[in-house]
């Protein structure tokens, strides 16, 4: 068992291994990067490189990539305007909002590149050669998606807390049941801190299981019919991308909208 000395692969080869967890390509010391890893690294200084040659070269008549990244940004501030009716409210959730988006988008686009999941080491085990691709859509690793809802999960408890005070948001979940509504008032309140458990693990597997299904359809598709074929597949996967995101993006928006807000039970 190990790596061939070979490391260009193609969709042409005769085995691709389709593994849920993201294959780990090196160690740095005892801990392991994988090929999602990987990606999620390569996407962040992306994002990163791209945001300061904007900010370097800003004008005050935008030209260029300035002006595609304001026309996105007025859009996205828009819509957020007009889920939170409120423009102060609106600017302090558009950092965290238009971050969410453009990373998860990238993310999910970057699974689509040539060569992405068809290029990388060859495997050898039980006599069958397989690939091990050098990089994969961080959003189709359970172990990203996982992280990313953890942190917008905790980010909106924090919103409320700060918006509410520690007290008046904890009512929300804890109501007393010998006054008005009673139990049924603390029986919802169970429900909510129920909901706001659940809210990471249906953030982690909509966004994991619509990518990941994505990469596997489309792998399907090019090792049965290489050529014309997948395309209508890559463009489908294009548009599921930019809605997921939207997706995540917006759900994250109208919960930080929602902890702000107390609630009577």
């Amino acid at each position: 068992m190990g790596f061939s000395p070979f490391f260009v692969y193609t969709v042409f080869s005769p085995l691709m291994e389709i593994s849920i967890a993201a294959e780990k390509l090196f160690s740095i010391g005892t801990f392991p990067v994988t090929n999602a890893l990987l990606v999620g690294v390569l996407v962040s200084l992306f994002l990163i490189i791209l945001s300061q040659l904007v900010r370097k070269n800003m004008q005050l008549v935008p030209r260029g990539l300035q002006n595609i990244f304001e026309i996105i940004f007025e859009a996205l501030l828009d819509l957020i305007e007009s889920v939170t009716q409120d423009k102060k409210q609106a600017l302090k959730f558009f950092p965290l909002v238009a971050t969410i988006f453009l990373f998860v988008l990238i993310s999910n686009w970057a699974g689509l590149l040539p060569g992405l999941g068809t290029v990388g080491l060859t495997h050898e085990s039980e006599g069958h050669a397989t690939i091990i691709p050098f990089l994969r859509s961080a959003s189709a690793d359970l172990n990203f998606t996982l992280a990313l809802s953890l942190i917008t999960v905790i980010t909106i408890q924090v919103t409320g807390i700060a918006a509410l005070g520690a007290v008046r948001y904890g009512k929300k979940f804890l109501v007393s049941p010998f006054h008005k509504p009673y139990v049924i008032g603390t029986l919802v309140g169970i429900l909510e801190l129920v909901s706001e458990i659940g809210k990471t693990i249906s953030f982690t597997f909509r966004l994991f299981g619509n990518v990941f299904a994505g990469e596997v359809l489309l792998t399907v598709m090019l090792h049965l019919v290489p050529y014309i074929l997948p395309l209508p597949f890559l463009f489908l996967e294009i548009f599921v991308g930019f809605i997921q995101a939207v997706v995540f993006a917006m759900l994250t928006l109208v919960f930080l909208k929602m902890s702000t807000v107390e609630m009577e039970h």
